[in-house]
């Protein structure tokens, strides 16, 4: 059995996604060998379990999770108290209450909502397609949705409420939502927004805003983060400074160096080129989970696959985005090349139910 998974695994899925990992570990090195070298070898630790933990699940019959609701509905539920039990006890990060500590180790609950909403999402769009005209199955795939965006949205962590909102209307979109309702939620969605900005947002999630558009407007305060950003991204050129003496990133101008502008710190160090190959890389990377999407055999696995393309290409365009200056600092970190744990499993596992499906695909 082992040989056998190891043989039908997509192995150009497999090799795109370890590249991305090693470019990443490069980076977190070279920007910390001088300094704590520990987290580079916690993020080696966590990849190899995030590799094992993809083969279990590879390894697992996806249909497991398409043929039981009520085993998905009972870790829709776990998940919700989760994100209540953070709230309560959870340990406060620069203003956000997103972590449970546990010793040396931290644990962000909401990488977990995303895999139960790809997989909510799957099993009841894939159900009830056909019927998606019917405007209760879009209120009730709302109220699914709803639930853990209201409660991460209060640690508070818009950028992943963002990311569980796009993966509901993307996975309705691919599911076949009429236009006329596709609409509809976007106004709503428009006016959410602006009761959201005079009555919710904190001050400074509307000074992302602003200095998004004049990063200029408070340059050492709100706007620093995305100024250092582009010009740590600019001063690396065609072939990098070197690993080891980026300017921006070792004399710490640069912010979150290794998590959120780790883009900015590998094309400060390794040039426009490393750029060059991280986009191969997540080319080839949603490129096989298209692919295996197209070849399932079932709506159920079809949708998931396309929910975990959403949730990844939503991560690494708004990431890089803010990196370049283009998009609102969202705190969004790079899939698979970003220093974290918590992000990293899930990621994983999301492959290796992918990869699941691919298997039994062939």
């Amino acid at each position: 059995m082992f040989f056998y998974i190891l043989k039908k695994l997509d192995w150009v899925l497999v090799i795109s996604v370890l590249l991305l990992c090693g470019v990443g570990l490069l980076s977190i090195y070279s920007t910390l060998y001088t300094q704590e070298s520990k987290i580079f070898y916690k993020q080696m630790a966590f990849i190899v379990i995030g590799f094992f933990l993809m083969f279990v699940f590879a390894s697992l019959d996806y249909r497991l999770f398409r043929n039981h609701p009520v085993f998905l509905i009972i870790i829709y539920i776990l998940s919700v108290l989760l994100l209540v039990g953070v709230l309560l006890f959870g340990k406060e990060t620069r203003g956000a209450m997103s972590w449970f500590k546990f010793g040396p180790l931290n644990f962000e609950p909401v990488e977990s909502a995303k895999l139960v909403m790809i997989l909510i999402l799957a099993q009841y769009f894939s159900l009830r397609h056909i019927e998606l005209y019917r405007v209760r199955h879009i209120i009730i795939s709302g109220v699914y949705l709803l639930i853990p965006v209201v409660l991460v949205f209060f640690q508070p962590d818009l950028g992943s409420a963002m990311v569980l909102v796009f993966l509901w209307l993307g996975t309705m979109i691919i599911a076949g939502i009429k236009l006329k309702q596709l609409l509809i939620l976007f106004l709503i969605g428009a006016i959410i927004f602006l009761i959201a900005w005079f009555a919710i947002l904190k001050p400074y999630q509307k000074d992302r805003i602003v200095t998004f558009i004049n990063p200029y407007f408070d340059p050492h305060g709100s706007g620093y983060h995305r100024i250092q950003s582009v010009i740590t991204v600019g001063s690396g050129q065609l072939w990098g400074r070197g690993l080891g003496h980026g300017s921006q990133s070792q004399l710490n101008f640069l912010p979150d160096r290794t998590t959120d502008f780790i883009f900015a710190s590998i094309a400060e160090e390794m040039g426009f080129v490393s750029v060059v190959f991280i986009f191969v890389f997540y080319f080839l990377l949603f490129f096989r989970i298209i692919k295996i999407a197209l070849s399932a055999t079932n709506n159920f696995s079809r949708l998931f696959c396309v929910g975990a393309c959403i949730v990844f290409l939503f991560q690494v365009v708004v990431n890089i985005g803010m990196n370049l200056g283009v998009l609102p600092i969202a705190g969004i970190s790079l899939p698979f090349v970003s220093y974290g744990g918590s992000n990293l499993l899930i990621n994983f596992i999301i492959l290796g139910i992918v990869q699941s499906i691919a298997v039994r695909n062939k």
